[in-house]
């Protein structure tokens, strides 16, 4: 019992390895619930859905961050929150290309949420290497820090004046094309399947990939792309990597789960990008008062942070409250891409 007793106490990454060992749980219980019991038949998920399994991740993450307020004190727990918040809020864009990906391959909304659920397991197993290595960074050189901020300053005032237009082109992505250059894929959805047993040429039974496993390396590499981003902001707002992990973690889990929802009315939060350009540079200013005026308060943080993105959203829902929930035009617009270059290739 004793040796048990020294395992679980051990710090690991700063913090007691019961402490992950129960976040580690709490996930791992989420996910089941989720894929083996609300998802078992594939069924389509409809808004009212979302909403409902968005708030339960909602809701654990908040009291995840309770337990974190009751165990390590409020500092920690209004980082916590803070990062919970900057996290979802700048993964809202990834929502935006997350529909692209689905219109261009043509995946029907009852196997979205299966390639949904398998990226978060890639996005938890990615986000853990990246923190891991930030974290070491931040430990090793403290003046890293100073490149993170400069970096956020960058990527705010570059989201800040980005066109619309910049959108990434699917057809040419150099991933994709490897992909399919290099592994059979079969023109067509197999239902819920990434892969699937079929006849090549010569008539010999070979693996095929279908477009769905494409749809979800694309996702993945659209999560370690955004990653870039969010990373370095939460670590601007804490290096403590229990902090970093879990409210990133909490967050993507929540996003994702409020993405059927979010892809139908995206078109609306039209002044988000702007609200998340601010706090980005808010994050990186943050970084570089610290060495002038010394560390901001971790409540003033959370507060500045929340009334930026609580305003974006205000002043977009007005702008566009006549426009309703029009469908996301991209998608149809990427699924008739797709169709033309698949009738091309034929």
């Amino acid at each position: 019992m004793a040796p048990l007793l020294d395992f679980l106490n051990a710090p690991f990454l700063g913090t007691a390895t019961w402490f992950w060992l129960v976040f580690l749980a709490i996930v791992l219980v989420l996910l089941v619930l989720d894929l083996g019991v609300l998802q078992r038949d594939h069924h389509e998920i409809g808004v009212r859905e979302s909403l409902l399994l968005s708030a339960g991740y909602f809701a654990c993450g908040l009291a995840f961050g309770g337990w974190v307020w009751y165990a390590f004190g409020a500092t920690h727990a209004m980082e916590y929150y803070t990062g919970f918040l900057v996290e979802q809020s700048l993964s809202m864009d990834n929502v935006f290309v997350m529909a692209m990906i689905f219109g261009f391959f043509g995946i029907p909304r009852r196997y979205q949420h299966q390639v949904l659920f398998w990226g978060i397991l890639g996005a938890i197993v990615m986000r853990a290497v990246m923190i891991g290595l930030g974290a070491a960074l931040v430990r090793e050189f403290e003046w890293v820090m100073y490149i993170f901020g400069a970096f956020l300053l960058f990527s705010g005032v570059k989201m800040l004046f980005a066109k619309h237009e910049d959108e990434p082109d699917l057809a040419n992505n150099p991933v994709l094309r490897f992909l399919r250059k290099h592994i059979r894929v079969t023109p067509h959805l197999h239902e819920h399947h990434f892969f699937v047993h079929l006849p090549d040429a010569n008539g010999k039974v070979v693996r095929f990939a279908t477009p769905l496993f494409l749809a979800l390396i694309l996702i993945e590499l659209a999560d370690v792309v955004f990653a870039v981003d969010s990373v370095p902001a939460i670590f601007a707002i804490t290096q403590d990597p229990f902090i970093v992990y879990t409210s990133n973690i909490f967050a993507i889990l929540g996003l994702r789960a409020l993405y059927f929802s979010l892809a139908a009315m995206i078109h609306r939060f039209v002044y988000l990008k702007y609200a998340l350009a601010l706090v980005l540079v808010f994050i990186g200013m943050k970084i570089f008062a610290h060495g002038l005026i010394g560390k901001v308060p971790a409540a003033l943080s959370l507060g500045v942070t929340f009334g930026l993105l609580a305003g974006g959203i205000l002043l977009s829902l007005l702008k566009t409250r006549k426009e309703g929930e029009e469908p996301l035009e991209i998608v149809s617009q990427e699924t008739l891409h797709a169709q033309r270059s698949e009738d091309r290739s034929h």
